[in-house]
């Protein structure tokens, strides 16, 4: 198990990430902005392409506010993943996260799901 915090403010932003059989299932807890995208996309990429994942569930049941920033982050692990035929879920999002998700379409491109049980499932 892996626990990343954004140095100067660790009480506002932290992943964790764990395997959960071959899947990697990130927990994310605070708000996601532009301060943290590159941390949050580093939880969720391997900068080694050998270790990379090719199936990540993103836990959100711990964001309370996500901008552009967050999208974009997604997006762009949603398109790495899916480069080597595997998936990325999001999970258990609170309804203000899930609602921006929906606004702007991300739901139609990466599959939301109530719980992390849901997401993990095939």
């Amino acid at each position: 198990m892996s626990d990343i915090e954004q140095a100067d403010r660790p009480d506002r932003f932290s992943v964790v990430h764990r395997m959960v059989g071959g899947v990697r299932v990130v927990t994310v807890q605070g708000e996601i902005d532009h301060d943290v995208k590159n941390v949050l996309g580093k939880a969720l990429l391997s900068e080694d392409s050998a270790a990379q994942p090719s199936r990540i569930v993103v836990d959100l049941s711990g964001v309370t506010f996500m901008d552009s920033s967050g999208i974009n982050v997604f997006v762009t692990a949603h398109q790495a993943v899916s480069a080597t035929e595997g998936w990325l879920r999001i999970a258990a999002a609170q309804k203000p996260v899930l609602h921006v998700l929906r606004l702007v379409g991300i739901d139609a491109l990466i599959t939301c799901h109530p719980t992390i049980e849901q997401a993990l499932n095939p």
